[in-house]
C-alpha cells in the first residue's frame, strides 16, 4: 500500500514517515509546493490532505491530480501524528 501526504509540517515529515511504516504502507511528504505534482505523486492507494498546513493552490493540484488517477483523497484539517494515525486506522485497520 503506498500513501502520498500532501501539507503538514516539514518538522513532522519523520514522524509521518514512521507512522506510516507503522501500518505497512510506503509513503511520499509533500510538505510544500516544489514545482508540479503530477509526476511525482504517482499512483498511490490513499491521497492525504492536511488542509490546515497548505495552500489553497497545493489542494486544488493534489485534487485535481488525484481524481484524474482515481485516487481517494482523505481530507484532514490538522496535521498532528494522531489525525494521520487515525487516517490511516480508518482506511488501512488498526495496528
Amino acid at each position: 500500500m503506498s500513501v502520498v501526504i500532501v501539507g503538514g509540517n516539514e518538522c513532522m515529515v519523520c514522524e509521518y514517515r514512521s507512522i506510516c511504516k507503522k501500518y505497512g504502507c510506503k509513503v511520499k511528504v509533500f510538505p510544500k509546493q516544489n514545482g508540479s505534482l503530477r509526476k511525482k505523486i504517482g499512483t498511490p492507494d490513499l491521497l492525504i490532505l492536511f488542509t490546515n498546513t497548505v495552500s489553497h493552490k497545493m489542494v486544488i493540484s493534489a485534487s485535481q491530480e488525484a481524481k484524474r488517477g482515481n485516487i481517494p483523497i482523505a481530507r484532514v484539517h490538522t496535521s498532528s501524528a494522531s489525525a494521520l494515525s487515525a487516517v490511516l486506522a480508518e482506511q488501512f485497520g488498526t495496528v
